[in-house]
């Protein structure tokens, strides 16, 4: 029974797979699409802020093609030398997108604080209508991963780059109205070092994130006492120990521990006990177990290891 069960979940999965990717190829024509109306417009007008948020949106679609890349990897089927296929390829390229991003901070830094000590006349009226457009796509983008935005770290990634990115469009579209009124031509280098602290920031916990799962800690939608509390449940278990759990993709995680059961049970029973609490494992966010069983002698409801 627990054999279908997994099977079905397999399966499932493969089908949300299918939907996911083609809402990263919708999200990644808009932003390629966008990326080279904003970097014209940003060249044209002599604006850093554009030009800047251009190669952030750039930085965004290298990210979706990875992450795309990422979910490809899942579908591959193991092989004797490569028991669980690629799956860890989706956690190390979450790290490489988050390490691009900081990569492109960097050059958005060192042209913000040149160009704040050196401000340029920019077209403000170019930028408010660019901007406005950035905001419609970014926002749209990032509706499209919203629904699973908790389900796969790649893709909270790709919902918390558009989403910023929609709000970073905002800063621009205000800064163009305060150009377009004064002669404040600063305003243009300070929005874009606004715009690397939010990157920054936003780019940190995914880093943080993705660093935790390369070096197989916890993951952290997974909980080591509700996984022993979860296995206290059955009268048969009296205890468990040794517990390992890791990810083994972006939305996969793997546990082996050890069961110490009623020495008085069956053999039936004792695979009817590790199959259930396997069931409850998936509910817990753990997709494949790996259990080994000891033995305790109970008499009168005091056990001891036989």
């Amino acid at each position: 029974m627990h054999d279908h069960d997994h099977h079905d979940h397999g399966h499932h999965h493969s089908v949300e797979l299918k939907d996911v990717n083609g809402r990263f190829i919708t999200g990644i024509v808009l932003n390629v699409l966008f990326v080279v109306v904003e970097f014209g417009a940003g060249f044209f007008s002599n604006s850093l802020a554009l030009m800047s948020d251009a190669g952030h949106n750039l930085s965004d679609v290298a990210s979706l093609i990875l992450s795309l890349g990422a979910f490809k990897l899942l579908t591959v089927k193991a092989t004797t030398k490569f028991t669980y296929g690629y799956r860890k390829g989706s956690i190390l390229i979450s790290l490489l997108n988050a390490a691009i991003l900081l990569i492109a901070v960097a050059g958005i830094g060192y042209e913000s604080i040149f160009r704040f000590f050196h401000p340029e006349p920019v077209k403000s009226d170019v930028i408010i209508w660019v901007a406005l457009i950035g905001i419609f796509i970014n926002a749209f983008s990032a509706f499209l991963f919203f629904r699973d935005r908790d389900k796969d770290i790649n893709i909270k990634g790709a919902y918390l780059h558009l989403a910023i990115d929609a709000l970073v469009s905002v800063g621009v579209v205000v800064s163009g109205i305060i150009m377009h009124f004064t002669s404040w031509n600063w305003i243009d280098p300070m929005i874009s070092l606004v715009i690397m602290v939010v990157i920054v920031g936003s780019t940190w916990s995914l880093l943080r994130h993705s660093l935790r799962l390369s070096m197989d800690a916890v993951p952290p939608n997974v909980d080591i006492d509700e996984v022993e509390k979860a296995a206290l449940k059955f009268a048969d278990i009296k205890n468990i120990h040794h517990i390992h759990v890791w990810a083994i993709s972006t939305a996969e995680n793997a546990l082996t521990a050890h069961l110490v059961l009623n020495g008085s049970i069956s053999n039936d029973e004792v695979t009817k006990v590790k199959s259930d609490f396997k069931h409850e494992l998936q509910h817990l966010g753990i997709q494949h177990a790996t259990l080994e069983t000891e033995f305790v002698q109970c008499i009168e409801n005091a056990c001891m290891k036989g």
